[in-house]
């Protein structure tokens, strides 16, 4: 019983042995399992990986194809990429300067072993390269150094193919001015570096565009474009009648502006001899400047117009008033006679339209000398002007004002002023009396008048416009006339300083003109220097140059600015209205 009763336990006792042998086993093809599943999952997560980072690469790849050249290159501070600069267009969208790509050699010299042979191979490409310049800047402890700045798409392709260890490109701006000299003095220039110098490319960096450079900073988005006031269409007309009088009379230059006179806008400027925006050193070269704005001149008979409205705006001398113009006026050594003198007892309008000095002069003595330099002043012609264009100059005046000094500044002499000045207060003297300052940039009537000052009586005014049409009618301005357009104007011819003396053989000449002139729309100021008489003539006054260059600035632009011809009583309600 014993022995049955513990073969039983026995058997009912568990195998250990064949228990822990199953067990390890069991835990074996479990660690297989594991191990297999880790090996998965690090694979799986490896793969994800490269997958990203390709990804990645791919994006970016593709991010950098849809942008520009300059905001992918990566320069140092001190090379930077150059800043966009804004289009400049003309009133009507044109299209006067715009950016286009360009790209400049550089070279790394850290990274350069033979120099010489560096600059002999870039000298089969770039024949004028100085080459002591050149050695120098690849020899430096530098690790950029420009060599050529903007080079042709040829240049840089037979460079790129001669394969040379140590240089390379950098995308850049270029400034491009599609009209060439048409605007020149307008639009201005930028230089190397894309930085406006000149004109309205320096104004467009003074907003603050200029400081964005100096940032270092680059511009993925186009900048908004610069309207200006100037018409393209007119200023290629000014610019190509300035070009036939200069050939013409045989002028050392010649200027014209039109401007807008109501709201100040200037809507063709042109000075010759110009230059090529383009070729920005040619502004450099004797002659260029900008004598529209930059030039200062004795304007001549044309300051008779000024004179004749502070005589009249004072209240000390009216249309009826009467002059003694029968003898010459002798002061401080000097006499004053006139150029066709009539030798008798003139009328204000009679002294206007015969340009008489010694009424002029007489009518100037009326106001006094102190009325006739605040008059000057009032009306702009002592101060410097305000514009957005930078070259601008200071009209000169004598430090102390004598009764000479009054009497020769009554008819142009002895005062320097701007062109544009000129035509400024022109404006203002004709358009009711409202003195506006120019401006390069669009403005309306309704801007105009709350930066308008007014400087003389609308009645002044009235009868400014009235001996202006008159002059044109009877006087020296006939060659200006142009049927269907009624203008009026007034010629000034000046004689010139040389060699500390007045010539009469050397003039300075314009003609100062607005149409049409019941209700003036623009005021057309032309100057020639230096004229010689055409073919066929004796003499070079300012109604046989100036006078008829007007008439074809006129003839031709007075449609494209929007003015009606009108053939009828016209200057019969001139008068009426007066």
């Amino acid at each position: 019983m014993r022995r049955l009763f513990k073969r039983k336990a026995l058997a009912a006792r568990p195998s250990f042995s064949g228990d822990l042998s199953g067990r390890r086993a069991s835990h074996a093809e479990g660690a297989r399992r594991s191990s297999g599943s880790q090996t998965r999952n690090r694979i799986t997560l490896v793969m994800i990986g490269v997958c990203m980072v390709f990804a990645i690469i791919a994006g970016r790849l593709v991010q950098y194809g849809f942008r520009d050249m300059e905001t992918v290159a990566s320069i140092a501070r001190g090379n930077e990429l150059l800043a966009s600069r804004p289009d400049l267009l003309d009133r009507n969208g044109q299209v006067l300067a715009t950016d286009i790509r360009t790209v400049s050699l550089y070279a790394q010299p850290h990274k350069i072993t033979d120099p010489d042979e560096v600059i002999e191979r870039l000298a089969t490409v770039l024949p004028d390269v100085d080459a002591r310049s050149v050695y120098r800047k690849l020899t430096s402890k530098s690790q950029f150094q420009w060599l050529r700045r903007q080079l042709t798409p040829k240049q840089q392709s037979d460079i790129l193919a001669l394969g040379i260890p140590g240089v390379g490109f950098r995308p850049e701006k270029r400034r491009f001015y599609p009209g060439g000299p048409t605007a020149s003095h307008i639009v201005g220039h930028v230089n190397i570096d894309n930085k406006g110098i000149a004109g309205m490319e320096k104004f467009v960096d003074g907003e603050g565009l200029a400081d964005l450079a100096a940032a270092g900073m680059t511009i993925e988005r186009q900048l908004e474009p610069v309207r200006l006031a100037v018409d393209l269409r007119v200023q290629h007309i000014v610019r190509d009648e300035l070009a036939t009088a200069m050939e013409r009379y045989q002028a050392i230059a010649a200027g014209a502006v039109v401007l807008n006179a109501k709201t100040g806008e200037v809507l063709a400027m042109s000075s010759l001899p110009d230059y090529d925006p383009n070729l920005p050193a040619q502004a450099l070269e004797k002659d260029r400047l900008n004598r529209m704005s930059a030039g200062t001149f004795e304007m001549g008979s044309t300051f008779k117009a000024f004179t004749t409205a502070m005589a009249l705006d004072s209240g000390l001398v009216s249309m009826e008033d009467e002059f003694d113009a029968r003898r010459p006026i002798r002061i401080a050594g000097h006499t004053i006679s006139d150029f066709h003198g009539k030798h008798r007892i003139l009328s204000v309008p009679e002294i206007f339209i015969y340009s008489s000095n010694i009424g002029t002069a007489k009518m100037a003595d009326v106001v006094g000398i102190d009325g006739q330099r605040e008059f000057l002043t009032r009306i702009g012609l002592l101060t410097r002007m305000q514009t957005e264009l930078p070259e601008v100059s200071r009209p000169t005046q004598p430090q102390v004002w004598k009764k000479i000094n009054s009497i020769t500044i009554s008819f142009g002499h002895g005062v320097a002023t701007t062109p544009l000045q000129t035509a400024v207060a022109a404006a203002a003297m004709l358009n009711g009396g409202n003195l506006i300052a120019p401006t390069f940039l669009p403005r309306t009537e309704t801007e105009a008048e709350q930066v308008a000052i007014r400087v003389i009586q609308p009645e002044t005014s009235a009868a400014m416009r009235y001996l202006m049409r008159l002059n044109v009618e009877k006087g020296s301005g006939r060659r200006a006339e142009v049927p269907g357009f009624r203008v009026g104007g007034k010629t000034g011819t000046a004689e010139k300083v040389v060699n500390g003396r007045y010539s009469s053989d050397v003039r300075f000449n314009a003609f100062l003109s607005a149409f049409p002139i019941e209700d003036p729309q623009y005021v057309v100021l032309v100057i020639i220097d230096e004229p010689k008489p055409a073919e066929g003539q004796h003499s070079a006054t300012a109604g046989l140059n100036a006078a008829p260059t007007v008439k074809a600035i006129i003839r031709r632009s007075a449609a494209l600015l929007g003015v009606r011809p009108a053939f009828g009583q016209g200057d019969a309600a001139l008068l009426v209205s007066y």
